[in-house]
């Protein structure tokens, strides 16, 4: 290929990720619930009619992107090309073929050009509501968490599948945030339709096909040349997590090979019999993710560098199998990341984040008056973050979403929500864990009804009782707490009630620290001292 058309062809491509992303600010823009209008738990990309993903919008969390990109095939298998027709959308919520549990729904659109398939787009978001016992924990089996959709139209032709809108108004806490959401999934679809086609007519494609075959041979020879700079051979690693009722153990193997990194989860503990449990497509998707961050950070997310990483896992609580419940899947899967980069620590030592909070602590809020009393019902979901690890040369980051990506819920948008109070929403000091490099901060969060209102909680917490560990000499970050104003203490995981007039307190985990404490640059302790970071004058 001449320079003239290779630039060329790196001009389309990012012309490509141009599209994808005002696909997923599309949605960032129309959704309804707060979790994907303020916080970006969603994904958006494109793939070629073959089910390949091509670009993924850089907006959007590593959970969705990359169970997505194994979805699209999913959807190609249980819908026949001849049944495809332009104005179609798919739509699925199961968790084992989308991503990993009920409240995240997944939609597909083919997209049509001169009446020939050219590609599909799909997108992901987290609905606030998808009935059954609510988001949390204590259900049984994945028939108690909710509605199940499977895949089918959303809409043929452009007409929408009224019936479908029907059902799921009759079986949702909110119906006009969660069909509003299913019609803002749709408009994300279409945004990128357009904007594909448009850019196609424009150029004069008539296919993605040269383009894809560029995108993928460039991204297949840099991996290739990132992987055999690794050393080989394998490592394994364990994690212990709170669980539900008692801890459960997480372990990982990985192995690097002459052209592919493999990932092995034997050893982690059985299916658990509360919705804690995640399916493959899920475990994976933060394994690769992780893997990714390790091993090749700077290039492009597709179908080719994804390619190269094998996840395995016999059935247990990081493989589960319907119909095993998996509302809570998010927190084992961002402990994953921690898991397999702690066996990376033992292949690269020096190179490696220490641990941090992991999964974000989650909080599901069913709000209501008072007995007897008026007011206002609503059902409330924010995503909290707690400290990220110290790394090999910086501190961690404080309240930070790693490994999901999510951007914090500005409190004024959760109060606009429904009859709550955020009295406290602030750094956690002392959290983070001491070394030559401190964890980040967790935060403590305030949480209160409004006058005349009580409400119910679903818990989603982890590291309460099992607070990240430190690397190469690091200190742990300081466990999580959940309890009320009063000193009451609360379970980390399941549904609670906090009665009128008290308050639920949130105390945030904090990361690991890295290195010798002793190491620690006495201007960076002065400088903790001074913001309040740190209380004590020796940590």
């Amino acid at each position: 290929m001449s320079d003239i058309g290779e630039i060329r062809m790196q001009v389309m491509w990012n012309r490509l990720i141009s599209v994808v992303e005002e696909q997923a600010l599309t949605l960032l823009r129309t959704a309804f619930s707060t979790s994907v209008r303020e916080s970006g738990d969603l994904s958006a990309g494109v793939f070629d009619p073959r089910g390949q993903m091509l670009a993924q919008a850089v907006t959007g969390t590593p959970g969705h992107v990359n169970t997505m990109a194994e979805a699209v095939l999913h959807f190609m298998n249980a819908i026949p090309r001849e049944e495809m027709f332009e104005g179609d959308t798919y739509v699925t919520n199961d968790p084992w073929l989308g991503t990993g549990h009920l409240h995240d729904i997944t939609m597909v659109s083919p997209s049509f050009l001169n009446g020939e398939l050219v590609a599909f787009f799909a997108c992901t978001a987290h609905v606030v509501d998808v009935g059954g016992r609510g988001f949390g924990a204590d259900g049984k089996s994945v028939y108690e968490e909710g509605i199940q959709i499977p895949i089918m139209k959303f809409a043929e032709k452009g007409k929408v599948n009224l019936d479908l809108v029907r059902i799921l108004r009759a079986n949702v806490r909110e119906p006009n945030q969660v069909v509003g959401d299913f019609y803002s999934l749709a408009a994300c679809n279409e945004v990128g339709h357009r904007r594909l086609t448009d850019m196609m007519k424009e150029i004069g494609l008539i296919s993605l096909d040269g383009l894809g075959d560029f995108i993928f041979s460039r991204t297949r020879d840099a991996m290739l040349e990132r992987i055999e700079a690794l050393p080989k051979g394998s490592w394994s690693n364990e994690l212990v997590t709170d669980g539900y009722d008692e801890p459960v153990k997480l372990a990982a193997t990985v192995s690097v090979r002459d052209d592919h990194v493999e990932v092995d989860f034997t050893g982690t503990d059985p299916m658990s019999r509360w919705g804690i449990n995640c399916p493959i497509i899920y475990s994976k998707a933060y394994a690769c993710y992780a893997l990714k961050c390790m091993v090749a950070p700077d290039i492009p997310n597709n179908a080719a560098s994804l390619a190269f990483f094998t996840v395995s896992s016999p059935i247990n609580i990081l493989n589960a199998v319907r119909p095993a419940p998996v509302a809570l899947r998010h927190i084992f899967g961002h402990m994953v990341p921690d898991l397999v980069l702690g066996a990376f620590a033992k292949a690269l030592p020096g190179k490696i984040l220490a641990e941090g909070a992991g999964a974000l602590w989650n909080i599901h809020i069913s709000a209501r008056p008072v007995a007897g009393g008026s007011g206002r019902r609503a059902e409330v979901l924010m995503f909290n973050s707690g400290g990220m690890g110290a790394r090999p040369e910086l501190d961690g980051l404080s309240a930070t979403a790693f490994p999901s990506g999510v951007h914090t819920m500005p409190i004024e948008a959760t109060e606009h929500t429904g009859p709550i109070v955020i009295w406290r929403k602030e750094l956690r000091p002392n959290s983070g864990g001491d070394g030559e490099f401190r964890g980040g901060l967790g935060q403590v969060i305030e949480i209160a009804a409004t006058d005349g209102h009580e409400f119910d909680f679903s818990a989603m917490f982890d590291r309460v009782n099992h607070p990240a560990h430190g690397r190469n000499g690091g200190r742990p970050g300081v466990a999580g707490v959940v309890k009320l104003d009063d000193g009451t203490k609360m379970r980390p995981k399941g549904w609670q009630h906090v009665p009128a007039g008290r308050r639920l307190i949130l105390e945030l985990p904090g990361g690991g620290g890295y290195g010798d404490p002793a190491k620690r640059n006495a201007a960076a302790r002065a400088n903790d001292r001074s913001k309040g970071y740190i209380t004590e004058n020796d940590r």
